[in-house]
């Protein structure tokens, strides 16, 4: 997709699973490489981008994306479901990187937003001043709700 400073970005396929469910592990999300490969999969075939980034070995980060119509809107809306950035990678521009090929990839589906959840505090606190920086504004609190009971 892209190569900027030694860094490419493409869209991650199964095969990239191994070394995505490392990186997500080393930001604290736990999903065993099998799983993730079958979820890369489902993405693609859904109406969704999944953009990694890599350097010089394991992807250093991930960005997942997913769009959908929406009656209010009136371009299909894409939504941020994961940014994750390798810990010893960060503050050296590769979440810009990955924003900016998202929301590239989400225009050439033809979406007019982009929306990202901060998620829960306090990880919600440190992504406020990026998403304040790549030009993000804080619109409406969010609230969700179980669908399944949990074991």
């Amino acid at each position: 997709m892209s190569n900027r400073y030694g860094l490419e970005i493409r869209s991650a396929s199964a095969a990239d699973a191994p070394g995505l469910a490392e990186l997500l592990g080393a930001c604290g999300i736990a999903i065993p490489p099998r799983a993730l490969a079958l979820r890369i999969e489902a993405l693609r075939q859904e109406g969704g981008s999944a953009l990694l980034a890599l350097a010089w070995g394991p992807p250093s980060g991930l960005i997942v994306l997913h769009w959908h119509a929406t009656l209010v809107d009136a371009h299909p809306v894409a939504a941020v479901s994961t940014l994750a950035v390798a810990p010893e990678e960060r503050r050296q521009g590769i979440g810009r990187l990955l924003l900016k090929a998202g929301a590239q990839a989400a225009r050439s589906a033809g979406c007019g937003v982009l929306r990202l959840d901060a998620g829960p505090e306090p990880a919600a606190a440190s992504l406020r001043g990026f998403c304040a920086a790549t030009g993000f504004a804080e619109t409406a609190a969010r609230y969700e709700r179980p669908l399944r009971k949990r074991s």
